[in-house]
């Protein structure tokens, strides 16, 4: 691994009055030739990693990265047109899902469910499965209880949701850093894309943005509503983060709710469809039919997968047809049975409903997604390029 030097060339702007033919020639270039914006290095993993055709993806716990769940699952990518994986390297809880060296500031966040990282991604790399690093950001138990200063307090403890589930605090740069920098370490090892996800608020943080003890850092005194105040957080998080991780050439993803795409915003989470698009390679809306209430007139989406995509996929090409660089559209989508809906309110989603989804998205034009089952166990004989 090392890092690689990029020449640049950089020019004062000024001169003075009388100015030689050689300052003259400086300045041209200044004006001219110098691009906007040059990284100064360019970091080489030693991997060489091909983007494919589009990518056709699967979600990857850390413990089936680092298992015999791994062999399986690159079995199926052999032997389909799927060519990707999305692997946890920080977790939901806010575990690092491998060992960093002693030295490391995650040290003692880390698990040895990957207990040899290189080995993975060497075996991605004979095999050209793409690499994808999944980091959960701001949902992170662990370090809401490790730094409570940088989580939200009830009462004078740290705050959890229905599912014991702490959150750390979007507007604290102190929080930004940390996730950039196992992004970075994720970068390093050869990973060619960091995803983050649960890049917001905590779910109906409206409704007790008011009551909860926590800093709004340097957003303190900006004179914005607090929904305002909550979208611009997290957006200058994802651009902050973009920036950051420029010099390891890797691309940067953001999963965030698809009904988020058919409002102007979402004014707990302070998601803004539109303004993440604008700083992201990769914008991964999670559509999975299950978690639709009755919406685009369709009264049970579970049941209609084909259609629910379908009208989800017009509306979102809609949005990213507005922007001025629109980043790649890759959607999730279902691969697990919803039975908590209740009889009468879902399907068994096998082969038929998989690939109903993925005809979806290729009639709309979108030919890149992601399948996701937690237990990582994908229903076999899907045609993947239907």
């Amino acid at each position: 691994m090392c890092v690689l030097p990029i020449q640049t060339v950089s020019a004062e702007s000024g001169g003075s009055p009388v100015e030689s033919n050689h300052e003259k020639r400086n300045l041209s270039l200044s004006k001219k030739e110098v691009p906007a914006s040059a990284p100064r290095f360019v970091y080489d993993s030693g991997y060489s990693f091909n983007y494919p055709d589009a990518i056709r993806g699967v979600y990857v716990t850390g413990h089936s990265a680092g298992g015999e769940r791994f062999s399986k699952l690159t079995d199926l990518i052999d032997s389909t047109d799927l060519n990707a994986m999305v692997i946890d390297i920080k977790d939901d809880h806010g575990y690092v899902t491998y060992e960093p060296d002693a030295s490391s500031p995650y040290a003692e966040v880390g698990q040895p469910y990957i207990k040899d990282p290189k080995s993975l991604l060497n075996t991605m790399e004979e095999k050209q499965i793409y690499p994808i690093a999944r980091i959960v950001v701001f949902k992170d138990t662990v370090l809401a209880n490790k730094k409570p200063e940088l989580s939200y307090k009830d009462g004078g403890k740290v705050w959890k949701n229905g599912r014991g589930e702490s959150f750390v605090n979007p507007f604290l740069k102190e929080v930004w850093d940390y996730n950039v920098g196992i992004a970075i370490e994720a970068a390093k090892m050869g990973f060619q894309e960091i995803q983050f996800d649960y890049v917001r608020f905590p779910e109906g943080f409206e409704k007790r943005d008011k009551e909860l003890e926590y800093s709004t850092g340097d957003y303190t005194d900006k004179g914005k509503d607090n929904v305002q105040k909550r979208v611009q957080a997290v957006t200058d998080f994802v651009e902050y983060a973009h920036e950051q991780l420029e010099p390891y050439g890797v691309k940067v993803s953001v999963d965030i709710f698809g009904y988020t795409a058919t409002l102007p915003e979402a004014p707990g989470i302070g998601q803004n469809f539109s303004k993440i698009s604008e700083h992201v390679d990769v914008i991964s809306s999670m559509i999975y039919p299950s978690h639709w209430t009755p919406y685009f007139g369709i009264s049970k989406p579970d049941l209609e997968p084909y259609e629910l995509v379908t009208e989800y996929a017009k509306l979102e090409n809609k949005k990213l047809a507005e922007l001025k660089n629109p980043p790649i559209s890759r959607p999730w989508l279902q691969d697990f049975t919803a039975s908590w809906l209740g009889s009468g309110n879902y399907k068994v989603y096998g082969k038929a409903e998989i690939e109903a989804q993925i005809k979806a998205l290729n009639d709309q034009g979108i030919n890149e997604f992601l399948l996701w089952d937690a237990g990582n166990s994908y229903t076999e004989g899907v045609d993947y390029t239907p």
